[in-house]
């Protein structure tokens, strides 16, 4: 069971569920993945909405990797993902919230629209959705 107030999230991807967890080194990791870029500058990079293929992989290898996954064990690449793309997505954006202290709710808590879809909550306090 993940521990949000560890910063921790839940992946179910290839029929598996993982811990995701953006740790000191997991940060530092990202940090060198983008050119030495501080940490306050890759949370500006991630707040502002647009995520690209490159910065989902990115996020999702340092979180298994601070959740204590053996990356190298696991094809991130070809891996289906709960929701497909979106619930990545969705899972990423919540990793960046519990991690750089934005809500405590999981998406899941979010309130429903009235059209059946839920709200989507920015990754980052005071981001754009």
């Amino acid at each position: 069971m993940v521990n949000r107030h560890r910063g921790e999230v839940s992946l179910h991807a290839g029929g598996e569920t993982y811990t995701l967890c953006l740790t000191l080194g997991a940060l530092a990791e990202l940090e060198a993945a983008y050119g030495g870029d501080d940490i306050l500058a890759l949370a500006d990079r991630f707040s502002c909405g647009q995520l690209s293929s490159a910065d989902a992989l990115n996020l999702l290898e340092a979180g298994l990797k601070g959740g204590g996954h053996d990356t190298a064990a696991l094809d991130l690449e070809t891996l289906s993902f709960e929701g497909g793309m979106a619930g990545l997505i969705r899972t990423l954006a919540d990793l960046l919230r519990v991690t750089f202290g934005g809500s405590d709710h999981s998406p899941a808590d979010a309130q429903g629209d009235p059209s059946g879809g839920t709200k989507e909550l920015p990754p980052f306090p005071g981001g754009r959705s």
